[in-house]
Formats: structure tokens, C-alpha cells, sequence
């Protein structure tokens, strides 16, 4: 296989610390603005773009076609908005398990970390500063070599974001990443999954101690499951992907 240029891995339950309090969030708005769904239906639905979850759910409730739509998801999107970023401003967010170690090993080996999200990208930007690596992006959250990232793309830059490969796709133009079989994609969600299949990359990984358990994300398209980002490293260096 070509050598690894790339690692795109998603956030909430993947590089950062998920205590099911991005589906808390979801609940507690729906709750308040009268859209009524079951914490199954969001889970399964968690790694979309924020707004479209609500659109989605909202046609469900009233109907496809129905006027009022649009007003409802403006009312219930804001609303998360509100409850999520409050809640990354006065609980912070800390990485997963193995995130750092690995993060720092695919850096000493010259390989580029993107970090996508089905979150937009004020909330991304609060994630990203209360676990220090903002600092180092530039205005179009690209970083350098020596930094802890070296691009992060919010679900509201693309045009559609996952299962679609936008988000992907964005990071390898960005980083100057052109065949994307130089690409792996980690994740702990089917759309992180799907989004990696539709990209075509050379691994497309699932994480089981995020959002999903092995169990869930048996069902949709990967090449490994992984207990955590602790094992990734061994597994590049089984594949002979890596320096070693």
C-alpha cells in the first residue's frame, strides 16, 4: 500500500473525551422548542451536521413539505447552539484515550492530522481552545508542521457534510494531499464511516469507545474496529503504512 500522508479523525467521541452529552444537548433543545424524538433516533444520527439533524427530524414530525419547517428547525437549531456552547465553555473538553500518544506519533513521522466534525465551527473553535490547539491555525484553521493539527474543517465549510466525503476531501486540498489512497479515516460513527468509504481512502477505521460500540458500527463499511486510538499506531505499523 502507499505510505500514509494523512489522518482524518472526527472529534466528539473520536479525539475528544464523549460522555453522551452532544445527544444531552440535542434532547434538552428538542425538548424546548416541541420536537419530539427518541434518544435512539438521535444516536443514530450523531456525526451529521447539526442542522440537518434538525431538518431532518422536523420533516419527520410535520412532514416534508410542511411550511412551518424551516421556522421550527431555526428555533430548535438555535436553541442547541446556545445549550452546546455553553456547555464546552463551562465543562471544557478533554482528548480520548491513546489521542495524544498517537497524534504525536503520527507527527514525528511527518503525517498530517485533519480533525472534522459534524459540528459548525464557532463550537468547534470553543472544543478546540479549551484543549490548547486553536492557538497555533491560521484563519483558515491550518496549521503547521510542528503543530498538534495540521487543519480542522467544521461541518458549515462544506457544502454537504457527512456520510458525504466533502469534509474529507476538503483537508487533502487544503494540506496538498492529492490520491486518497495516502488517506486513513477514523471515526466512531456510521456517518464517519460512510464518509470514509465515499472518499475512497485506504483505511477507513471505527473507534468503539466513542459514541457507538462494536456491536453498532458492525453494520456499515470498514476495514478495522479499533477499542481505541491507542492501537492505531500498531495497526499503521502492521500495515507497513508508516516509518517505524
Amino acid at each position: 500500500m502507499q505510505p500514509i500522508e494523512l489522518v482524518v479523525f472526527d472529534m466528539a467521541g473520536t479525539t475528544v473525551t464523549d460522555h453522551h452529552e452532544v445527544e444531552r444537548c440535542f434532547a434538552q433543545a428538542a425538548a424546548e422548542t416541541g420536537l419530539f424524538v427518541t434518544d435512539e433516533r438521535i444516536l443514530a444520527m450523531q456525526g451529521l451536521a447539526k442542522r440537518y439533524v434538525f431538518e431532518t427530524l422536523w420533516k419527520e414530525q410535520l412532514g416534508e413539505l410542511h411550511p412551518d419547517v424551516r421556522a421550527h428547525v431555526d428555533v430548535s437549531y438555535a436553541s442547541f447552539r446556545r445549550i452546546l456552547e455553553d456547555h464546552y465553555q463551562t465543562q471544557g473538553a478533554t482528548p480520548t484515550e491513546g489521542c495524544l500518544e498517537t497524534l504525536a506519533y503520527l507527527r514525528e513521522r511527518g503525517i498530517a492530522i485533519a480533525l472534522t466534525t459534524g459540528f459548525y465551527r464557532a463550537v468547534t473553535d470553543i472544543i478546540l481552545d479549551k484543549l490548547g490547539w486553536l492557538a497555533d491555525l491560521d484563519g483558515r484553521r491550518v496549521g503547521r508542521p510542528d503543530s498538534m493539527i495540521q487543519v480542522s474543517i467544521a461541518s458549515d465549510e462544506v457544502e454537504r457534510g457527512r456520510p458525504y466525503p466533502l469534509m474529507i476531501e476538503r483537508a487533502m486540498h487544503l494540506l496538498g494531499v492529492n490520491n486518497p489512497k495516502a488517506v486513513v479515516n477514523v471515526g466512531d460513527t456510521p456517518s464517519d464511516l460512510l464518509s470514509g468509504r465515499a472518499a475512497g481512502v485506504a483505511l477507513n477505521l471505527g473507534v468503539t469507545n466513542g459514541t457507538h460500540s462494536l456491536e453498532q458500527l458492525e453494520a456499515y463499511p470498514y476495514d478495522y474496529l479499533l477499542a481505541s486510538l491507542a492501537e492505531l499506531p500498531a495497526l499503521l505499523a502492521e500495515k507497513e503504512l508508516v516509518a517505524v
